[in-house]
């Protein structure tokens, strides 16, 4: 991203990306809390997060598989085996309630658990070590967040894979987590509003979807 701190802090529309994602947590009616996992020294989360509906847990890891298993155990106490938990990325603002309740609504009744993903629409290229070859784009699907599993399952999964003495880099997200336990989650079609903030360019891209956005939550 070519910035001078961590992308989730830099400015999108006029705020914080990361505060983007929040509010469309927090204008959700179907969310019924909001945490933000951040490492134990972050200096900033603290002018970023609003005043009300959202509890900061300073238990980041140094992947974010590890991450997300720390808030995890640290929820122990509050989350029920079965409640729902959606883990989101902070570099997707474009994230909106609209989405939120597609993802709850499709997935509520799910044994196992969805995700918002995009069907890929492109021709798909392999190269390696300078052979190039097309991959068929049948059934083929781009991951995106939320993803919404049961506290146990989620807990159950990331300890598995972990125990499992995988490279933490191959789990890229939760969903992969739990297949490695033989299932598979619901895809449910999100949008391309919903993209992953990951290049310079992407920033005026990621503002074009959030020119309509609602305002800023107090």
């Amino acid at each position: 991203m070519a910035a001078s701190g961590p992308k989730q802090y830099l400015k999108i529309g006029g705020k914080p990306m990361l505060r983007h994602a929040i509010d469309a947590f927090l204008f959700s009616e179907l969310i019924a809390h909001t945490y933000v996992v951040v490492s134990a020294d972050d200096p900033v989360i603290d002018s970023v997060v609003p005043s009300h509906g959202v509890t900061v847990l300073r238990c980041g890891g140094a992947t974010r598989m590890e991450t997300v298993r720390n808030a995890l155990a640290a929820l122990a106490g509050t989350l029920r085996e079965n409640d729902w938990v959606l883990v989101h990325d902070a570099a997707r603002p474009g994230l909106d309630e609209a989405l939120i309740e597609k993802l709850i609504t499709n997935t509520g009744e799910h044994p196992v658990g969805g995700l918002l993903a995009l069907p890929v629409v492109d021709t798909v290229k392999r190269s390696i070590a300078g052979e190039v070859g097309t991959v068929s784009r049948e059934g083929m699907w781009l991951a995106q967040t939320p993803q919404m599993f049961r506290y146990k399952l989620l807990r159950d999964a990331l300890d598995f894979v972990s125990n499992a003495a995988r490279d933490p880099r191959q789990v890229t997200d939760d969903a992969s987590a739990v297949e490695a336990l033989g299932l598979s989650p619901q895809l449910v079609e999100g949008h391309p509003r919903n993209m992953k903030v990951t290049l310079p360019g992407d920033v005026r891209i990621a503002e074009m979807y959030l020119a309509t956005a609602q305002p800023e939550l107090l």
